[in-house]
């Protein structure tokens, strides 16, 4: 912003004509000029606009519920992790999407859906165990090595 302050041609001689300036400058930051650390250039107005907003709740919180959506990559060996309620667990999607890029987890409480970035598949749908740190894929685990002697 300062930088912007200094290049322009008509400097300000007022404290309100600063204003005015800065008031200018932060418009065309937020809501018009694009950027790339976000995703498809947006600005930061539009994903302020797109992210839930908190409001106030009346009487008994018993009812809440926990949802967020997270963006990841499985990593090499085929699992994802995710803390709820500050407790990590690690979730196994199979070694056949290692390094997929995913929408993880569309996470409402401890239900969990995990989707492919680029095919939009549903690729795993669990429910947490919380007593769990390992959430397995329920497959069947393959031959050991000592297994295959």
């Amino acid at each position: 912003m300062k930088k912007w302050l200094h290049a322009q041609p008509a400097q300000p001689s007022t404290i309100a004509e600063l204003q005015t300036m800065i008031d200018h400058f932060i418009e065309q930051y937020n809501q018009h000029r694009p950027h790339r650390s976000l995703p498809h250039r947006a600005t930061p107005d539009t994903i302020y606009q797109t992210r839930p907003k908190a409001t106030p709740t009346t009487g008994s919180r018993d009812t809440d519920t926990h949802n967020r959506i997270r963006h990841d990559r499985v990593d090499s060996d085929g699992k994802l992790t995710l803390r709820i309620n500050g407790k990590m667990h690690h979730i196994g999607i199979g070694r056949p999407h290692a390094r997929t890029p995913i929408i993880i987890m569309l996470v409402h409480d401890l239900n969990v859906r995990i989707i492919n970035t680029a095919t939009g598949e549903l690729i795993r749908e669990l429910t947490i165990d919380p007593t769990r740190d390992y959430q397995p894929t329920g497959l069947p685990r393959g031959p050991h090595k000592s297994e295959t002697g």
